[in-house]
């Protein structure tokens, strides 16, 4: 006998709340139950064979309303029965509960979860059903231009489309239903304020120190998903992650740590491939590497091995990825993670790494440790001219740090440069009687602000 699987289940004896995995085979891929036989795979047998084929096809019929195989087998002189049940085209409930079987084991739908169930089973995905309520004057018009503008440039939408007014637009994408009311896609993609309708689709990023519990300093993007790689990006820039200065002749050139079309390709993944409505996608940024996780498991038969190697795309909300794709974001060939992989090659970074956990995938991308130690890589080799000369490097690394974040504390920059907590008082101690820091306000709970480099 095979080992307990997606779709094979051994019990000892029949029990009516085994009921729930039938209920759990039939929602997802089908499966077999073996009543009888022990987790190691051993027939124990049952000693009532001939009343349970009689009871639990009924039983399966009158409470989850389908039909099912049940058969008598024997081995060794030991009767046990076989359940077979095949996969539904529509959801069943076990008493008003739905149940899922994932892996080895069986889950109750509730929420979100339930919600995306019952509308694949009902051939639809929730970007494409239409909501109620909004109405095309909660599109921003910005948003429409920013969109047409950056197909136009990517060659994959015509000149043309710049004549046409904003329903058009929709109707063209396949974002309006035939009585003109707004699919849940054209709200994430376009709205003003997405968050007046939807919850949980914002962007959070996170500084952190030694694990998750050190939150140091965090950011919060919200808006349009259209946008949001952008403003993602640019908040990166300026307060997140390195960008070591060199010169080509006379040209002064920053570069991010991380080649950026990769990290592009990366958000617009998670952004695209996103469980609409759900939790936030989180950036955890740490020392030494990021992790980047959005809710959404992978698609049926697809594994981390699949989508590392040549795989088809099956995007989660095809309207989203199909603007995504028509602004130049995305190809539409599965090829984003071998781009991904191409880009950190190329600058001869390590591969970022992918894994399931929490419902949703984790892109774990590896920093460069000399650049994270090297704050002043930020200002170029000539970092210490633009302070003044009795600063020691430790006290210019907390000016840096605290231009661009005034919110910083002691134990955070103990943390960050790797000294003792007292040491940083005295530092700021010392800014402070100098006059390069001040607290904003007379309140010491306050942000820094630096009034001085030099």
């Amino acid at each position: 006998m095979q080992n307990e699987s997606q779709n094979i289940e051994y019990k000892e004896s029949w029990r009516d709340e085994y009921l729930k995995w039938i209920c759990g085979f039939a929602n997802a891929q089908g499966g077999i139950i073996y009543i009888g036989v022990t987790d190691d795979k051993q027939i124990c047998g049952v000693a009532d064979a001939k009343k349970l084929l009689e009871d639990i096809p009924n039983k399966v019929r009158d409470i989850l309303g389908i039909i099912v195989d049940v058969n008598l087998l024997e081995s060794d002189g030991r009767q046990y029965i076989e359940i077979i049940a095949e996969p539904s085209n529509v959801p069943i409930s076990y008493k008003g509960q739905y149940h899922y079987r994932t892996g080895s084991t069986k889950q109750e739908l509730k929420g979100v979860a339930l919600q995306q169930f019952i509308l694949k089973k009902m051939g639809k995905q929730w970007d494409d059903v239409a909501h109620e309520t909004a109405t095309i004057d909660c599109i921003d018009p910005k948003a429409i231009v920013y969109f047409i503008k950056r197909g136009i440039a990517s060659g994959r939408l015509p000149k043309e489309i710049e004549d046409e007014d904003i329903e058009q637009v929709l109707e063209n994408l396949h974002l309006l239903t035939e009585d003109g009311k707004l699919k849940n896609a054209a709200i994430l993609l376009f709205a003003k304020d997405p968050l007046r309708y939807f919850t949980g689709i914002q962007f959070k990023i996170g500084r952190f120190g030694v694990d998750e519990t050190d939150l140091m300093f965090q950011d919060e993007i919200e808006g349009n998903i259209l946008q949001m790689a952008d403003k993602v990006v640019n908040i990166l820039k300026s307060k997140y992650l390195n960008s070591p200065i060199h010169y080509e002749g006379m040209q002064r050139i920053e570069t991010l740590e991380i080649p950026e079309d990769a990290l592009r390709e990366l958000l617009y993944n998670a952004i695209v491939h996103k469980q609409y409505p759900g939790y936030p996608i989180l950036m955890h940024i740490y020392t030494d590497h990021i992790e980047l996780w959005n809710e959404g498991q992978l698609p049926v038969g697809y594994t981390i091995e699949t989508l590392l190697a040549k795989h088809s795309s099956k995007p989660r909300n095809m309207n989203i990825a199909n603007v995504f794709n028509k602004a130049g974001f995305i190809e539409a060939w599965g090829r984003g993670i071998s781009k991904v992989i191409d880009g950190f090659r190329k600058v001869g970074l390590p591969i970022p790494t992918i894994e399931e956990r929490d419902g949703g995938l984790v892109i774990n991308i590896f920093r460069q440790k000399e650049v994270n130690r090297n704050f002043g890589s930020d200002f170029g080799s000539d970092f210490g001219s633009d302070f003044g000369s009795q600063l020691i490097e430790r006290q210019k690394n907390i000016l840096k740090l605290l231009i661009k974040d005034g919110s910083l504390t002691a134990r955070s920059f103990a943390k960050t440069l790797g000294v003792t907590k007292r040491t940083i008082e005295t530092d700021l101690s010392f800014l402070r009687k100098n006059g390069f820091i001040e607290k904003a306000t007379k309140d010491n709970r306050s942000p820094w602000i630096v009034l001085k480099t030099n």
